[in-house]
């Protein structure tokens, strides 16, 4: 019997991201479309469309350092250019790798987030 015959289906999932400053980290991904539909002190839920993940005012280096995420979208060179020409790299001292063909049939960019998270940012290809 599957999961969703037995009433175990999954619905979703979600990540705890770690964040060094809270706030800088929340306007981050604001900038680059999230918007904040919830938050305290201390968690803040993510959302982009249909994606979404948890901002969490925690921080530990060997985590975040380790931690990466990634999103796919539908036109990875809109989202580069975007990036780009908003000068988030600059504001906010972060690192980007620009968009490259990968293996796994998906060209992507790297994009380091200001707690060292890892985000990678996709678009299929076939």
């Amino acid at each position: 019997m599957s999961s969703a015959e037995n009433g175990f289906g999954a619905v979703e999932i979600k990540a705890f991201v770690p964040a060094r400053d809270f706030a800088l980290s929340k306007r981050f991904y604001e900038e680059l479309g999230f918007e904040i539909p919830w938050s305290d002190d201390t968690l803040a839920y993510m959302r982009l469309g249909d994606t979404a993940f948890f901002l969490q005012k925690f921080y530990v280096a060997e985590h975040a350092d380790n931690f990466m995420m990634h999103l796919i979208v539908q036109d990875v060179e809109s989202w580069w250019a975007r990036v780009q020409q908003a000068g988030i790299p600059g504001r906010y001292g972060v690192r980007t790798v620009a968009p490259q063909d990968q293996p796994w049939r998906q060209r992507d960019f790297v994009l380091l987030d200001p707690s060292a998270v890892l985000c990678r940012i996709a678009q299929n290809i076939t």
